[in-house]
């Protein structure tokens, strides 16, 4: 990557003016200036979370044929949303402002009778992945306590109002840690990639020396594919990318935490770039000893609540009490994800705020102590709006995870879709740029990003049930349409 001095580049995001029609005034930050490139790598970390990320939708890669979709689907996920993160992070050094992806697609749009529509929905579709993300994260969690109590009462049976209620009070306590321990979040960061790593490696032990189902030879634990599971036949492989597509699905999001750091252009960037290979590592770490270890996919797929990882967990080390301080390890990766995803999750409402681009943005663009609390709130409200969808159907767990997937590569599309389309004029300008290579970055981006918007909208299994019908494109859509209501009725004329 090269970095390169450019005098103007602190004055990039920065727009003169305030008045109506025009990006809001960022010139002064208004949030507290305390993260560097280690807390900022450290929440990219905590945000893909491996033993959650990967292990909370683990069952797509069941479905996804077992072995071959959980190994190759790590390498080929990690190599083409590694283009993805360098081509955000060009983005990012030649913009650096918490406004993020609309403020890119604003300032590349070339014609400016576009450009505040191009805003605006890049904008929304933005918020949107960022909001169904952090749903995701909670639900899941939610999930994962229920699954995990299960297991070690059987007669005990969650009905979708219980885990509901879970996930009510999951939204709430982050709520609560968020504004509380603001000053300390850089500090959790960085301990939560910490211990996703001890967890990782863990979880490598545990299930590498006890194996109670016994051991896959290595052709068998890394090759074995089974096309009858999903009913999709040899397209199964790519029906199992969602794990680690969803793991590292949110490595953008970090940006919203731009105007918290003191070398936004640079820090930023190197942020977002080296948390492909670090987390692809770990994923690796993590995988393994499943594929090698895995039990027969059919009993997998009676998993309660839809939660592959703690049966597998439970099975294959044939220990309660081992199983159950590994699950505790994974619960606590979670809740750091979680604290992480919703931290910024508030930073991307507050900038959308504070550009007037929500209803009543004067209410959630203002900060208390220097922390966005007002758009914190809205965050959480949202959340528990939203899980009330399905009540606690396994279906609504891989709904979400998928439309904040779709949300957020669409979200990625749209800036890395123009700056190709204008030949890269303004990223070259960067600090931080990928020099004759972009090209072809930004290319591959656009061709996956792409073909991930349909692939994630399709059900896990044919024929389609309740159980395994993806309503992640109805929500898509159903946000877009709303998206478009308020766009004709108020952001048109403002």
């Amino acid at each position: 990557m090269s970095h390169k001095h450019d005098s103007t580049s602190s004055q990039i995001y920065r727009t003169e003016s305030s008045s109506p029609g025009v990006l809001q005034d960022v010139s002064t930050p208004q949030l507290r200036k305390n993260r560097s490139f280690i807390s900022v790598l450290g929440m990219s970390l905590a945000i893909t979370a491996v033993p959650y990320g990967l292990g909370g939708p683990l069952m797509s890669s069941v479905y996804g044929g077992g072995q071959l979709s959980m190994f190759i689907g790590v390498l080929v996920v990690v190599l083409l949303q590694g283009a993805v993160a360098v081509s955000l992070g060009e983005l990012a050094s030649r913009y650096p402002t918490s406004s993020g992806v609309y403020y890119w697609s604003y300032r590349l749009t070339e014609n400016k009778r576009y450009q505040h529509a191009m805003a605006y929905f890049t904008g929304w579709v933005w918020l949107i992945g960022n909001w169904t993300i952090a749903l995701s994260v909670n639900f899941g969690f939610a999930s994962l306590i229920v699954a995990t109590v299960t297991m070690y009462r059987p007669e005990w049976t969650a009905t979708a109002n219980e885990t509901l209620y879970v996930f009510f009070g999951i939204c709430i306590f982050i709520f609560i840690l968020c504004a509380a321990a603001d000053k300390a979040l850089p500090l959790v960061d960085t301990a939560a990639a910490i211990w996703s790593v001890v967890t990782t490696v863990a979880i490598l032990i545990a299930l590498s020396s006890t194996a109670k189902v016994g051991r896959h030879s290595p052709s068998y634990g890394l090759t074995h594919y089974d096309t009858n599971i999903s009913g999709w036949g040899e397209f199964s492989f790519f029906i199992g990318l969602l794990p680690p597509a969803y793991a590292l699905s949110a490595i953008g999001m970090v940006m919203s935490m731009t105007e918290e750091c003191s070398k936004p252009e640079i820090e930023v960037p190197r942020a977002i770039s080296m948390c492909i290979p670090i987390g692809g590592v770990s994923m690796l770490v993590f995988v393994l000893p499943i594929c090698f270890t895995l039990p027969p996919l059919e009993d997998i797929l009676a998993a309660p609540y839809g939660q592959a990882l703690p049966f597998i967990i439970d099975t294959v080390t044939g220990s309660k009490p081992l199983s159950l301080t590994l699950l505790i390890m994974i619960l606590m990766v979670t809740l750091f994800c979680s604290i992480s995803i919703t931290t910024t999750a508030s930073r991307c409402t507050w900038a959308l705020s504070r550009d007037g681009m929500l209803p009543f943005s004067q209410i959630w663009s203002r900060t208390l102590f220097n922390q966005p609390v007002y758009a914190l709130a809205l965050v959480t409200v949202i959340e528990i709006c939203l899980g009330c969808v399905n009540l606690g159907s396994a279906s609504a767990f891989t709904a979400f995870v998928s439309v904040g997937v779709i949300a957020l590569a669409c979200a990625y599309l749209i800036p890395i879709a123009i700056s190709l389309a204008f030949g890269r004029t303004e990223v070259a300008k960067a600090k931080w740029h990928l020099g004759a290579i972009g090209t072809a970055a930004n290319a591959t981006s656009v061709c996956w990003i792409l073909f991930q918007l349909v692939l994630f909208s399709m059900p896990s299994a044919l024929p389609v049930t309740a159980e395994t019908m993806n309503y992640a494109s109805v929500v898509f859509v159903g946000f877009l349409v709303l998206c478009g209501v308020w766009y004709f009725a108020w952001g048109k004329r403002n």
